[in-house]
């Protein structure tokens, strides 16, 4: 069978990034997806877990996948249903702000069918399962107890369960409260966290990373890495104190978007590779350093192919 694969799940959309000239380029991207793609360059064999239509932009997504090196087998079909779309405008500085239509996308329906256990079934045999608070704002309550007994199964064989917040107010309807119990239940079956300061912080009031260290910690986390931008990165071990780890030089970002996408991708392929917690976060400074000099999610592949290899 080889080498157990990791498996990311969430939803990958329709992009449109506005350009320097005024107009929309069209691409795809979603969080998780993002990171997929890295990982896939990184070396890490990876499927994608969602649902798609059957329409032209949802084969589009599934051909990116397969030209990125991602299996596409848990990328479900449902006919008569198109993709989620989102729309980007960048300020001068980088700083991006979403606009999303994605109400009624398949992928927020992938575990309430009876094909969900076609996705049970392949993360049992995971060796990391990736996914993310916006994934999690996707699924009904029946949905999110399915997730939450495939991941504790998928931990008792062995999985790495690796998730970022990726607090995002909108998706969950603005209902902070659900939020945070919803991240709270998911953050007890995560093995890594790696959270932004700045959305647990909006969330949960944590006025350092030591604070959000120390909650996650608390709720089970063994490992956290915590996101603080131009400041650079905390990681902390259970029982460890925590270490700053900072960005390797300065970077004038173009476009913000997949910056934390990117640093996950690379802090992971580098944990799965072996190599210590501090030695992963520089990995994923220098990746997304990378993915920040370029507009869109999703970067040239021989852009980010140095920072990979380093």
């Amino acid at each position: 069978m080889g080498v157990r694969r990791a498996i990311a799940i969430g939803e990958c959309m329709v992009e449109l990034a506005r350009g320097e000239d005024g107009r929309f380029g069209q691409s795809f991207g979603g969080d998780t997806f993002n990171t997929a793609v890295y990982l896939a360059r990184a070396g890490v064999p990876i499927a994608y877990a969602t649902a798609l239509g059957d329409d032209p932009y949802s084969d589009g997504i599934v051909g990116l996948a397969a030209a990125e090196g991602i299996a596409t087998d848990l990328m479900l079909r449902r006919p008569g249903r198109m993709p989620g779309l989102y729309l980007i405008e960048t300020t001068p500085e980088g700083e991006r702000t979403f606009h999303y239509w994605r109400d009624r996308a398949p992928a927020r329906e992938l575990l309430d069918g009876a094909d969900a256990e076609t996705i049970e079934a392949a993360i049992q045999g995971a060796r990391l399962v990736y996914l993310s608070g916006i994934t999690l704002s996707l699924y009904s309550e029946l949905g999110l107890d399915r997730l939450e007994r495939i991941l504790g199964r998928a931990r008792q064989a062995g999985a790495v369960v690796a998730m970022d917040s990726n607090y995002r107010p909108r998706g969950w309807g603005g209902d902070a409260d659900r939020a945070r119990h919803v991240l709270a239940r998911f953050w007890r079956l995560a093995s890594i966290a790696l959270p932004t300061l700045d959305d647990e912080a909006v969330l949960w009031g944590d006025r350092d990373a030591g604070a959000t260290a120390a909650r996650l910690h608390g709720l089970g986390a063994e490992e956290v890495a915590i996101k603080r931008g131009a400041d650079g990165a905390v990681v902390a071990r259970l029982g460890s104190p925590p270490i700053e780890v900072p960005i390797p030089q300065p970077v004038t970002p173009v476009d913000t978007t997949a910056a934390g996408d990117s640093f996950n991708a690379g802090y992971l392929s580098a944990r799965l590779a072996g190599r210590a917690p501090q030695a992963a976060a520089l990995t994923g400074h220098r990746l997304a350093a990378v993915v920040v000099a370029h507009r869109g999610a999703i970067v040239p592949r021989d852009a980010t192919a140095v920072a990979l290899q380093a």
